[in-house]
């Protein structure tokens, strides 16, 4: 078996978007600290098999926005979920608007983009 264990990303309020990741999708912090030759700080945060390491340098850098035309750059992060519905209203709780909603095979889905602009797609097979 092969299979992704974890991206990282860049934010500006690595506790803001922990904060968020909690509410949104009940995930936990795996682990936490200086990061970078003490540069930045890092939280792990996701599941027992999976997760997202969130990167705040002590200074972060305005990047480019999310064009799908910039090579190396991080088009969207997806996850699965078991009630999309739920998951939306959660969102929606923390602030953000879905949009692009879809229904095709194999599955439904949404997109959002959270306080740094990255784009989350959240997908339900069920």
């Amino acid at each position: 078996m092969i299979e992704i264990e974890h991206v990282n990303t860049t934010v500006r309020d690595v506790q803001a978007t922990v904060a968020w990741i909690k509410d949104v999708f009940g995930w936990t912090v795996r682990w936490e600290g200086s990061a970078m030759n003490g540069l930045g700080h890092t939280v792990h945060i996701g599941t027992d098999r999976s997760y997202v390491a969130l990167y705040q340098p002590k200074t972060a850098k305005a990047g480019p926005e999310n064009d799908y035309l910039t090579a190396a750059s991080l088009n969207h992060i997806g996850v699965t979920v078991d009630d999309l519905d739920a998951v939306e209203a959660r969102v929606k709780a923390a602030g953000f608007t879905p949009h692009s909603h879809a229904d095709y095979e194999p599955g439904r889905r949404f997109y959002f983009h959270d306080a740094d602009t990255i784009e989350w797609e959240i997908v339900s097979y069920g």
